[in-house]
Parts: structure tokens; C-alpha cells; sequence
């Protein structure tokens, strides 16, 4: 029988990573620039491992072939096979990242043979006066953005966005895009590691070259429109489940809560995801218990129908789970 499962966090070193990811969420690194912590990832060389349970040292892959419908879903199953379909961060700006854009699935399948990139943040800490790029200030035009590419002058078509704790973005394939420096975010997205920088602040890695970017292919994907309500808005409440998101990809919930909570799933055919961002709880299924604390993300395969949730202090979490088409 299956049972909430717990994996080792594939640790990222960045160039624009720092150290919050170790202060707030006891990530187990002594690097000064962890920039990302893959929480659970079936992507292709960066599988997630199983960390509790007598499932410890398979891989989120080996658990597909093995389990199916029963861990991911049976239409999860049925429309991503061995492919698991999310992937789940936290990400530790100390700067400024590249301003990038992502494909959607039709391009990024014909040119990368990969699914596109879809994603949404909720931003778990925010240094005061920090921010995110979110799309154009107006509407622009290829013939614009290029020109201001070209004089690097890009960032003045784009809106800035002052951030807070708890603030949310959904970031939909062709939205430009950029982690301002101080801020730290859970990031839920499509399994997919395609990004086209189109501006780097011409920042030089350790050998003195400045990163790769990805100007003409980022031409054909970005979405010239201006992004007049890039924040997405939620009224929080305790001890209820609040959506947050939803889109053809990823359903995201938030849950702050003090007191037990029940969870059922049983109309859902899906794995669903916790990713806690603050406190310490049980996952209470079939009669056992699984310790979760901040900064851990945790795995309900789906035929688990049913869980309780039982609170030691107010923990926040998100939740997050396939939608049905």
C-alpha cells in the first residue's frame, strides 16, 4: 500500500543563488549560492528520490513503472505515461535572474521535443523593496522590444512589480519574466527546463563569459501585450482551503491552518502535492503518520482518497494537484 512520500532535494548552485534557502528551510548545503532546491522533479537526469518509507532510494520515475494510475492518477497516467508532469521549487534570488521567457508546448515539442513551461509563484519571503518583472508596461511589437534589445534597454518596456510575502503570479508560456534580487518563491511548473534568456545584466561566470542568450528564439514565443494585473488575487482565510490557480497544467490551493483538516480526494485522479512553507504537522493515512515541516513538499499518491492533517503550530501550505480536462 502506498503512503505519503518524502524526497531528497536536488540541491542547484546559481549565480544569482545566496544562503536563504539553507536559513529558512535548513537545506543541507554549505554554499553561499544555492539558487534552486528541486523539491520533487521527474525531469530527465534530475529524478527525485523517495527519502521515508520502504519506497527510500526508487526514483519518481522507477515509481511511475511501477505504480501507474495508482501513484499519479489514471488520466494523469493515461495522458503523461512515464513522464511525471510538474515540477516543484524553491528558488533563493540573492539577484537579479536573467529576464527570460518560456515556449508553449507546440514550440517547445518542435524544437526541443519537450513539453513548454507553464508556471505560477507564491513568493515565500520578500527583502523590503524587492521585486519582479512581469510582462510589458504597454503594448509592444517585435520591431520595439528588438530595437531596445539590441540598445539594452530592455528592462524600460517592462513592468516592475513590488513584492510581498504571500503575494502570487501566474506565469503562462510567452509572459517575459524575472526573480528580483531578495526574494525567495516556490515556483509549481510544467516539467520542463526550456528557458530563453533575453537579457543577463551581462553578468560573467567564473571563467569571465557572459551566459548564453536566446534572443531570436525568444522572438517567436513572447506575449507583446501589456500585463496590466500580473498579481494574482486570493482573500486568505483560516482553516479553509483557498484556490489560488488553475490552468491546463497544475490546480494550486493554499491551506494556512491551526486546527485538524480533512482532505478528501477520491473525486480528484490525480497525486496531489503539498509543498509546507511554514510549521510542522502529520499527514495521518491509513493509520500512520508522516512528519512534515517547512520547507519540505510531500507526495499523496492518488489512491490515497483521504488524509488528515493535524497542526503541532499554524503551518501554511500549498496544494497542488492534475486537473481534469
Amino acid at each position: 500500500m502506498l503512503y505519503p512520500l518524502k524526497f531528497t532535494p536536488i540541491l542547484k548552485d546559481k549565480i544569482w543563488g545566496g544562503t536563504k534557502l539553507k536559513t529558512l528551510f535548513d537545506k543541507p548545503t554549505t554554499s553561499d549560492c544555492l539558487g534552486e532546491s528541486w523539491e520533487l522533479s521527474g525531469y530527465e537526469g534530475d529524478e527525485s528520490v523517495v527519502s521515508n518509507g520502504f519506497l527510500a532510494g526508487n526514483n519518481l520515475t522507477e515509481l511511475i513503472e511501477t505504480y501507474m494510475g495508482d501513484l499519479v492518477g489514471e488520466k494523469v497516467f493515461e495522458q503523461y505515461g512515464l513522464s511525471f508532469p510538474l515540477l516543484f521549487k524553491l528558488i533563493d534570488a540573492n539577484d537579479f535572474l536573467s529576464i527570460q521567457v518560456h515556449p508553449n508546448d507546440e514550440t517547445a515539442k518542435a524544437r526541443h521535443n519537450s513539453f513548454g513551461k507553464t508556471e505560477m509563484w507564491y513568493v515565500v519571503d520578500a527583502e523590503p523593496g524587492a521585486e519582479l518583472i512581469i510582462g510589458f508596461k504597454n503594448d509592444s511589437s517585435k520591431e520595439e522590444y528588438s530595437a531596445a534589445v539590441e540598445n539594452g534597454e530592455v528592462e524600460n518596456l517592462l513592468q516592475k512589480v513590488p513584492v510581498k510575502k504571500g503575494d502570487v503570479f501566474f506565469i503562462p508560456a510567452g509572459l517575459v519574466h524575472a526573480i528580483g534580487k531578495g526574494v525567495v518563491v516556490a515556483e509549481i511548473q510544467q516539467s520542463s527546463d526550456i528557458t530563453y534568456r533575453i537579457y543577463d545584466y551581462k553578468r560573467k561566470d567564473a571563467n569571465g563569459n557572459e551566459r548564453e542568450l536566446h534572443v531570436a528564439q525568444a522572438l517567436d514565443v513572447i506575449n507583446f501585450a501589456a500585463s496590466r494585473e500580473p498579481k494574482t488575487t486570493y482573500e486568505p482565510k483560516l482553516n479553509e482551503v483557498v484556490p489560488l490557480v488553475t490552468s491546463d497544467y497544475f490546480t494550486t490551493n493554499w491551506l494556512h491552518f491551526d486546527r485538524e483538516v480533512v482532505r478528501d480526494y477520491a473525486a480528484i485522479d490525480s497525486f496531489v502535492a503539498y509543498m509546507c512553507l511554514e510549521g510542522t504537522f502529520d499527514i495521518v493515512s491509513n493509520g500512520e503518520k508522516t512528519p512534515v515541516k517547512a520547507g519540505e513538499t510531500v507526495m499523496i499518491p492518488a489512491e490515497i482518497n483521504e488524509v488528515k492533517l493535524l497542526p503541532s503550530q499554524a503551518c501554511t501550505l500549498l496544494e497542488v494537484y492534475v486537473p481534469q480536462k
